[in-house]
C-alpha cells in the first residue's frame, strides 16, 4: 500500500527548469538549495516524527490486546517523540545520529 504524506514547500529559489537535448526539460538546483533541504531534512529526521506513526503508536495505549509491557513502551515512545519535538534532543538520543 502506498503511503501519503504531506509535503512542506522550502522554497523556489536556486531551482529552476533548463531546455536539454531532444527537447526534454531538466531540473536544474543551485548547489545552496541542496544545502537548505539537507539541513531541514536533517533536522526533522532527528526530531519529528510522521503524524501516522505517532498515532499508530498512540494506539497501543487503547488496544485491549496490548500487555503492560506495550503500553510501556509505547509511553516512553511518545514521550521521547515529544522532547526530540523540542528540537533540542533528537529523537535517537540513545543510538547515535545520522551525519552527512
Amino acid at each position: 500500500p502506498y503511503v501519503t504524506a504531506e509535503f512542506r514547500h522550502l522554497t523556489s529559489d536556486g531551482v529552476s527548469t533548463v531546455e536539454g537535448p531532444g527537447n526534454r526539460t531538466f531540473l536544474e538546483v543551485e548547489p545552496e538549495a541542496l544545502r537548505l533541504l539537507t539541513a531541514t531534512a536533517m533536522r526533522d529526521i532527528a526530531h519529528l516524527l510522521r503524524p501516522g506513526h505517532l498515532a499508530q503508536v498512540a494506539s497501543i495505549l487503547d488496544d485491549p490486546e496490548a500487555s503492560a509491557n506495550d503500553r510501556f513502551v509505547a509511553t516512553e515512545l511518545l514521550q521521547n517523540a515529544c522532547i526530540a519535538a523540542g528540537g533540542v534532543l533528537p529523537s535517537c538520543q540513545d543510538t547515535g545520529t545520522a551525519i552527512v
